[in-house]
């Protein structure tokens, strides 16, 4: 579930909800009752696992030079 941030016009407090997306947006508060708005905030992920940005984009174009401590940088 997502999770929505809101700030309070009136003790400018801002708060994290856990909400459903058919969920209602919060109206009040929860502190003084004020009325609130929607933040709009970046979200972020994390990618677990293998997959192909892990296992091969990442790799791909990477030259090894055999020299150790080398990253495979262009001069090699």
């Amino acid at each position: 579930m997502p999770i929505y941030e809101y700030k309070c016009k009136k003790c400018q407090k801002e708060f994290e909800v856990i909400q459903k997306f058919s969920d209602e947006p919060i109206k009040k508060c929860p502190d003084c009752k004020g009325t609130v708005e929607k933040l709009i905030s970046q979200s972020s992920f994390q990618l677990k696992g293998g997959g192909w940005f892990a296992d091969d984009y990442s790799k791909k174009g990477k030259k090894d030079s055999g020299k150790p401590g080398c990253s495979g940088c262009p001069s090699c």
